[in-house]
């Protein structure tokens, strides 16, 4: 039951539209919203919390977060309870069964979880206009800039080149590695 609910946390952001997700951020960051009431309820200063990079960051992470679990957090599930209780039986703490069983199993969720999160976070532009007043340029602010406010079409093409040459490049590393991590099959 709790397990449910704690997949339902993590999987109701995802339910939601992108954009609303962010506005809602911006409401609760910005200079009158919900954490700035609270702090001044209680005495405390006012924050600049809305037009920042941990803004920025933290739109992000809350955009990009559910992404990166939910791979992991399947194959997690399909390891084999014995092994860990195999470990366990061996004397390995719960720090080493993580470290020597979890951990290794687990390490095709994470690349196919960062292969989910990449790409959105490197070509993201929404939300560090959003949230970060756009006074927190990321790479895809710089190329939506170039087809917009300073027309060099030019330039902007090959930015997004350039990030297009790069994501293939880490996308094929990522692939290599997860074609090395696969388990060897005994031939009879």
């Amino acid at each position: 039951h709790k397990q449910g609910t704690m997949l339902m946390i993590v999987m109701l952001p995802m339910w939601m539209n992108f954009l609303l997700r962010t506005y809602a951020w911006m409401t609760i960051l910005q200079d009158t919203g919900i954490i700035n009431n609270l702090l001044s309820a209680i005495g405390l200063p006012r924050l600049p919390l809305i037009r920042t990079s941990g803004a920025v960051i933290l739109g992000m992470v809350y955009n990009y977060l559910s992404f990166m679990i939910m791979p992991i957090y399947t194959v997690i599930e399909k390891i084999d309870k014995s092994m860990l209780e195999a470990a366990a039986d061996l004397g390995a703490s719960p720090a080493k069964s993580f470290m020597r069983v979890t951990l290794p199993y687990s390490l095709p969720g994470v690349l196919e979880g960062i292969t989910m999160v990449f790409v959105p976070a490197v070509t993201t532009f929404v939300i560090s206009q959003l949230m970060g007043g756009g006074k927190v340029p990321l790479i895809g602010d710089i190329i939506q800039n170039q087809f917009g406010k300073s027309s060099d079409w030019n330039f902007g093409a090959t930015l997004s080149l350039l990030v297009m040459v790069v994501v293939l490049a880490f996308m094929g590393a990522l692939g290599k590695i997860d074609k090395d991590d696969e388990p060897v099959k005994e031939v009879r």
